[in-house]
C-alpha cells in the first residue's frame, strides 16, 4: 500500500490534492459536491480524483449520481499510518 500511496500523491498530477481528500474521508464520508467545496476544488477534477482513489482501491462508493458517497476503503483503512507517515514526509520536506 505505501507504494501505491506514494505513486497517487507524489507519482502523479494532482498527488496533494488526492492526499487532502484521503484526510477529509478519514474524518467522514463525503459525497463529490462536498468535497469540491471543502477543499476548493472544481467538481470534475473532484470526480476524477476519486476514480483513481477507487481504482487503486483507497475508497469505496456507495449511492449513485450526485449523492454518491465516498469512503475510506477497508484496506486504506487498515493502512492509515502508511498515508500519514508519506504525509509528514511531503510536509517536512516542504
Amino acid at each position: 500500500m505505501k507504494k501505491v500511496l506514494w505513486w497517487l500523491i507524489l507519482g502523479t498530477r494532482g498527488g496533494i490534492n488526492r492526499a487532502k481528500i484521503i484526510k477529509k474521508l478519514n474524518e467522514r464520508p463525503y459525497n463529490a459536491h462536498q468535497l469540491a467545496e471543502l477543499l476548493d476544488v472544481n467538481y470534475r477534477t473532484i470526480r476524477h480524483h476519486m476514480k483513481i482513489l477507487e481504482d487503486s482501491e483507497v475508497v469505496e462508493s456507495s449511492g449513485a449520481k450526485y449523492g454518491k458517497m465516498y469512503f475510506l476503503s477497508e484496506k486504506m483503512e487498515n493502512n492509515y499510518n502508511e498515508f500519514e507517515a508519506v504525509w509528514n514526509q511531503i510536509k517536512a520536506e516542504k
